[in-house]
This record gives C-alpha cells, sequence and structure tokens, in this order.
C-alpha cells in the first residue's frame, strides 16, 4: 500500500516499525526498506522479502552523528570529519560495531552507517526513535526503485510505502571504509572521490571480493541492479540492430525511435538512470544496448552500475 509522506502516514510508518515490521520509505538516493536495525526478526523479514544472500550486509540510517556514534567503538577521527562535511547525505561509513549491538547482516565485525539527506526520511527516523536498516526496496539483483510504484511492482509483499515523490540523486550513497589508516572505497556512489579526497587526502581502491563471502558493504556483488531484460554495454548503438524487442539507453541525441536519452551531465544521467531501465523493462524489451559512458572518474559510479547489471 502506498499512503502519503503526511505527519499521518509518517505516524502509521513508524507505528509498524516500532511493532517489528518493514515500511519502504524514500531517501534523496534511491527508496529503502526499512526495518529495526536491532530486531533480528524484523531484519530477518529484509532479507525474505528481498531474498537477498545473508552475506551481504545493510547500511543503517540514523538521525544525527551523535546516533552514528552509538554504534561504533571506535568512532575514528575521519568519520567526524567526513560526517562534517557530507552528512546528512550520500555517503555511507563502514566503521568498527559496538561490541555490545547485535551484527546488522552479514557476519564482518563492522557496521555501515548514513544519516539520510531527505525529510520523509528523517521525520521517520524521528519518529521511530530507531536506527533503520534500509537497502533499496526491490527483489535482490534488479534495478533500485526512485519511485514508490517502483517499490511496490517489485515487493508487492511490503505493507506500507511512504511515497516522497522521486529519488534526487536516483543512485545508491558512495561507501567508505574508514576502519584503517587510509579510507577504502567500498562502492562508487551519488558523492564523488574529488569531493571525498578534499576532506580525506589519499583514498585506497576496493578489493575484488568473491560473491559468497561476508562483506563489509552492499553493492559488491558481480551482478548487481539488473534489469529482467539482458542487457548489454556497447560502445556505439547500431540503428540496424534496434527492432521492437532491443530497447536503447544513451547519453546523447540519436537516431533512434523510442531510445532513451539521458543527459550527458553524470549527476543528472544518474538522477534518471533507474527510472529509465525501470521503462525499458515494463516496455517488454528482451534486450537493452546501453552506451558505455564515459572513462572518466565523474561517471565511475555509473559505470560502476551498468557492468554489475549487465554481468
Amino acid at each position: 500500500m502506498i499512503v502519503r509522506a503526511d505527519a499521518a502516514g509518517v505516524r502509521r510508518a513508524a507505528e509498524l516499525l516500532r511493532a517489528g515490521s518493514v515500511v519502504a520509505f524514500p531517501t534523496e538516493t534511491v527508496y529503502g526498506l526499512g526495518a529495526d536495525a536491532f530486531s533480528p526478526t524484523a531484519v530477518g523479514e529484509i532479507y525474505r522479502l528481498k531474498n537477498r544472500p545473508s552475506w551481504n550486509p545493510l547500511i543503517v540510517h540514523v538521525a544525527d552523528v551523535a546516533a552514528a556514534r552509538k554504534l561504533a567503538d571506535p568512532w575514528p577521527a575521519v568519520a567526524d570529519e567526513l560526517a562534517a562535511a557530507f552528512w546528512p547525505g550520500p555517503l555511507t561509513l563502514v566503521v568498527r560495531r559496538a561490541p555490545h549491538l547485535t551484527q546488522v547482516g552479514a557476519d564482518t565485525g563492522t557496521i555501515a552507517i548514513r544519516v539520510p539527506a531527505h525529510d520523509v526520511a528523517l521525520r521517520l527516523l524521528a519518529a521511530t526513535d530507531l536506527p533503520l536498516a534500509a537497502p533499496s526496496a526491490n527483489r535482490s539483483e534488479s534495478i533500485s526503485p526512485t519511485t514508490a510504484e517502483h517499490v511496490l511492482r517489485s515487493l508487492p509483499e511490503v505493507p506500507l510505502v511512504l511515497d516522497g515523490g522521486p529519488a534526487s540523486w536516483g543512485i545508491e550513497s558512495t561507501v567508505l571504509d574508514v576502519t584503517g589508516e587510509v579510507p577504502r572505497l567500498l562502492r562508487p556512489g551519488a558523492l564523488g572521490l574529488r569531493e571525498i579526497r578534499e576532506v580525506t587526502g589519499a583514498l585506497a581502491l576496493p578489493n575484488e571480493v568473491a560473491d559468497g563471502s561476508a562483506r563489509p558493504s552492499p553493492g559488491m556483488s558481480r551482478r548487481h541492479y539488473a534489469p529482467r531484460a539482458k542487457l548489454i554495454l556497447v560502445d556505439e548503438v547500431d540503428p540496424a540492430s534496434v527492432d521492437d524487442s532491443v530497447g536503447v539507453l544513451t547519453y546523447e541525441t540519436a537516431a533512434i525511435p523510442g531510445a532513451e536519452i539521458l543527459s550527458a551531465d553524470p549527476r543528472e544521467y544518474a538522477a534518471d538512470l533507474y527510472a529509465a531501465l525501470h521503462r525499458l523493462d515494463d516496455a517488454g524489451m528482451s534486450t537493452i544496448l546501453v552506451r558505455t559512458p564515459p572513462p572518466t572518474e565523474e561517471w565511475l559510479a555509473i559505470r560502476d552500475r551498468l557492468s554489475r547489471a549487465a554481468a
């Protein structure tokens, strides 16, 4: 059921969450499937609904830095610097989990935390007074939802979806591991690396993690963010290869009828990417040809999503 994210809707959602149920709600990145982060039953319902592998961890959303510090031991100085610069916002920090807390998902001894920059998410966190585990509100491996309607099409069993309109960033948060001497990128995302380096200086790149192994961050699986259609990355789209069963996604004007043409600006492209893939899937395409984005750092998160969707 989709409900407006007004005071009554948020109150109803909070009651469900405090009772150990799950609720989908908007963030500035994508819609999340929220539950009390330290209720094994509630977290188990996230994994069940999403058909999510047990080794894939969850991000915990909190209302502010003070709430984040309570979940960590230690809370590194660099985490304070990053939080001051980018929270609320699309940055997730992986820190050592406080030993008195149960593990949220995969057993790694760490916890991934962020403060979302969305009024509805923040009002819900305040109303529940709970840390909320909230991965993207879709079936595991499929396209992330950027609208309330996307959520219900993927997860019709969700008891309540708070409708806060389309997600503004349209792509998941950037995830940094700050448990070591040098912060390590685990998942490229909405927040660019250039901005992060202005705070951290050096930044280590991700390590490869095999599927089936516990990992400190979501978004590290070989296949992820995928439409039902077969997605193929191409350098150029040949109009002769396109028919009624083949969809096209590109970022420049193309003489291909029916093509999804997104902005050549990476921020604007990211905001529309998942919605465009949903539209092509809903149109019944069997194949989606996607023009490969430029090999620059500004497009890193988008290339990451598309390469995993094509795996």
